[in-house]
């Protein structure tokens, strides 16, 4: 009685560019709905929509960070994270030192 209602998560996928590029294709062609085309794909329509929307700011025909921005803004975000952890690093390794030579 206790799983009636709950489903169980979906597995995390990855899918190619293209592959979501043809569905893209697909959703902007107008010959079926973006619900219609998910459950064709045996996709979220919430994928679908955002990858329509990314492919939109893509081609410049709506406000948002580029695919490529996406991409840099992130690299960007790993480095600032890694090097945050290196200054605090430095910063301990300076106290333990200067604690050591009184």
């Amino acid at each position: 009685m206790e799983s009636m209602g709950k489903k169980k998560p979906r597995p995390r996928r990855s899918f190619t560019s293209e592959f979501k590029a043809e569905i893209v294709e697909l959703c902007q062609r107008g010959d079926r709905s973006v619900g219609q085309i998910a459950k064709d794909f045996d996709l979220t329509e919430t994928a679908v929509r955002d990858w329509v929307k990314q492919a939109e700011v893509d081609a410049g025909e709506r406000d948002g960070l580029t695919s490529s921005e996406r991409e840099e803004l992130a690299a960007l975000r790993r480095e600032n994270r890694r090097l945050r952890e290196d200054v605090d690093i430095l910063k301990r390794a300076t106290a333990f030192f200067a604690e050591e030579t009184r």
